[in-house]
């Protein structure tokens, strides 16, 4: 499937060219109208969340190295080696914002896609087929949970790592000397354990992604 643009993008764009405060049903029968259904909008923003969260983990794993060569630098260089570190929590800052959002984003496309599926099993005559249908929705919204949990476990564990890096930023701020870099060395084993605990979460939620769509495309 195309790669599309994602979910907020797109559906800001769609209110914007229909002058409309609504989203959803513009946004949904402007993508029907180009030969996607929610199905297909649901796998793009998976992947979305995905790539965001393959994005942040290497940028956590470059904010780690970075702050492990500040707890470990001489005295002559603290300036800029704190620049650095600044710098990579920044990146690290807005790269755990643009996961939520895309977590966010499979949120709502997968509510209206079961909401749609579930109304639409209604329609059905043949009682055999409608039986087929509410099994393969139960067993697709059971992966999807197990998916959407995943998600929200990586995401929880990137606000207490953040808070860790914010916190030694600001202390080499307020104290760009030899003391507070003695004073960082002890953090740094327990920064090491919580990044990777981390990037274990983010890789099984990464893993549980590439299923979940494999899943929805095989069964298309």
């Amino acid at each position: 499937m195309k790669r599309m643009m994602s979910f907020a993008s797109v559906c800001t764009t769609l209110m914007l060219l229909a002058g409309v405060s609504g989203c959803d049903s513009v946004y949904y029968g402007a993508w029907e109208k180009l030969g996607y259904e929610k199905r297909d909008l649901l796998v793009s923003s998976v992947e979305d969340a995905m790539e965001s969260q393959e994005e942040a983990k290497e940028q956590f794993k470059t904010a780690l190295d970075q702050f492990a060569s500040v707890v470990n630098i001489e005295d002559s260089d603290l300036k800029s080696m704190y620049d650095g570190l600044s710098d990579e929590f920044e990146e690290a800052s807005e790269r755990a914002a643009t996961v939520s959002g895309h977590i966010d984003d499979v949120e709502d496309v997968s509510e209206d896609l079961f909401k749609e599926w579930r109304a639409e099993l209604e329609q059905y005559t043949n009682a055999d087929l409608k039986r087929s249908s509410q099994a393969q929705l139960r067993g697709t919204e059971t992966k999807y949970k197990a998916l959407l949990g995943s998600m929200r476990k990586a995401e929880n564990r990137m606000e207490p790592v953040l808070n860790v890096f914010r916190d030694q930023v600001l202390f080499l701020k307020h104290n760009l000397n030899a003391q507070a870099i003695s004073g960082l060395r002890s953090e740094l084993n327990t920064v090491e354990n919580d990044v990777s605990i981390l990037i274990a979460d983010m890789e099984e939620a990464i893993t549980r992604s590439q299923a979940f769509i494999e899943d929805l495309e095989a069964g298309a």
